[in-house]
């Protein structure tokens, strides 16, 4: 009987061998097209459980090293890799130890989100091909700086949109170019989620697994309190960058591909916390943003991150053209005329091995198909299907909704480089402080 791993392998390499994007793209670093790509993971919360897993459906690749600042994550991360992937990676504590080592090739950066650009940069400075998780930035000026390191060392380096390497939204998008839904004007990202208060954080001595000075890293220094460690920092400003990078890095990234644009011309949002008052959090639970772009087209992101009223399934995008209408989420894309009828549905597909009644790979298949996809970028210099400047132009949209949305203001931007034009507090909000010794650098 045909093992699990051996018949997802199998279900990704069909599955991936449908997508648009296969030409090559020589780049510094690549290696010999049999030889294996040697990964070490930074960050060994819920994200990594999921590109470990990818790693190990990926021929020629394996985890030499994972990291964390939380040894009682990363003790409970080695047992994951030992079941899931047969082996016990080795631990280190800081990564830049991990930087040092020459039996890794690339790094998966599923860190906190202030972590993000720092480690990526650091990770390719030293000769480390990088897969950095959405966002690629904590801050708009990181999002520069990171290509900019990208195209001086030539490493690659992949974003974790992973729906881009998805078959059925390159279907849709072939589809859109072919003008199934005619001329295409407008796109809708959405997400709903019933996420519920995080409290009045308390000041409380840091675990003694925790070293919290390195988890910090970059960030300026604060108190440990006990409402932020390990997943709420996504609501504070210092270290996370709100649902609409969250989550809407996604979608908005989507709807962006479809529509054929890359940066605004102008960008306005509405919304704030208002679904729960009281607490911590500092980012928006409701926000509708809006982009508009050259040649008339339109973006719109509509959050919301406490009511999780789902009339379009709770996330995905929707692309309005004049002949009819596209949805597109991880698993499916479905075509409508203008009426609104049903002309044809298709789905990512959830495989299922024959000797296993409970686990299904469905949306986790675009982790394998984008993983691969990075790891062939590596080993044969293939183009891959998020390269860093162009996940990063995603990200920026979403700092931008955040920058319109904190000002209160319309933003008018240069569409060739996505920089906010003729405003002063806009230009402010675009770099972070940093701590001391710990700024990127080109």
């Amino acid at each position: 009987m045909e093992s699990r791993r051996s018949f997802i392998r199998k279900a990704a390499i069909g599955a991936a061998g449908i997508t648009i994007l296969s030409s090559t793209n020589a780049m510094a670093g690549v290696l010999g097209a049999n030889d294996k790509v040697r990964f070490a993971v930074l960050g060994c919360g819920g994200r990594a459980h999921g590109l470990a897993k990818a790693v190990g459906f990926v021929e020629n690749a394996s985890i030499t090293y994972i990291c964390d600042v939380d040894a009682k994550r990363m003790n409970k991360f080695e047992g994951y890799c030992l079941e899931t992937l047969g082996y016990k990676p080795k631990m280190e504590k800081d990564f830049r130890k991990v930087l040092e080592q020459k039996d890794v090739d690339a790094i998966i950066v599923a860190t906190p989100e202030h972590w993000h650009a720092p480690m990526a940069i650091m990770g390719m400075q030293a000769g480390k091909h990088v897969y950095v998780e959405k966002p690629c930035s904590h801050n708009p000026y990181e999002t520069e700086l990171l290509i900019a390191v990208q195209k001086k060392t030539g490493m690659q380096c992949q974003m974790g949109n992973q729906q881009r390497s998805s078959f059925t939204s390159a279907m849709a998008v072939r589809d859109i170019q072919d003008g199934v839904i005619g001329d295409v004007y407008a796109g809708k990202a959405f997400y709903a989620n019933t996420r519920k208060p995080i409290g009045i954080g308390k000041e409380v001595a840091v675990p003694s697994t925790l070293d919290w000075d390195l988890w910090q890293g970059p960030a300026p220094r604060e108190s440990y309190r006990d409402n932020v460690h390990p997943y709420n920092w996504h609501w504070f400003r210092t270290w996370g960058t709100g649902e609409i990078h969250n989550n809407g890095t996604h979608e908005i990234d989507i709807c962006r591909w479809a529509l054929g644009v890359d940066y605004p011309t102008r960008v306005v949002s509405t919304g704030g916390r208002l679904h729960h008052k009281g607490d911590d959090w500092q980012w928006f639970d409701t926000q509708l943003a809006s982009y508009e772009f050259e040649g008339g087209k339109t973006l719109a992101w509509e959050g919301h991150s406490c009511n999780g009223y789902k009339p379009s399934g709770g996330r995905g995008a929707q692309i309005f053209g004049s002949k009819g209408t596209i949805h597109l989420d991880r698993g499916q894309y479905v075509l409508y005329d203008l009426k609104g009828t049903q002309l044809k549905k298709e789905f990512e597909g959830k495989h299922k091995a024959a000797n296993d009644t409970n686990d299904t790979v469905g949306f986790d298949m675009l982790t394998v198909n984008h993983m691969r996809n990075f790891c062939d970028g590596i080993r044969k210099g293939e183009k891959l299907n998020a390269p860093i400047f162009d996940g990063g132009i995603s990200t920026q949209l979403c700092h931008l909704g955040n920058i319109a949305q904190d000002l209160e203001e319309s933003l008018n931007v240069d569409p060739k480089t996505g920089r906010v034009l003729k405003n002063k507090a806009a230009a402010k909000m675009w770099k972070r402080e940093y701590e001391k010794g710990w700024e990127p650098k080109l």
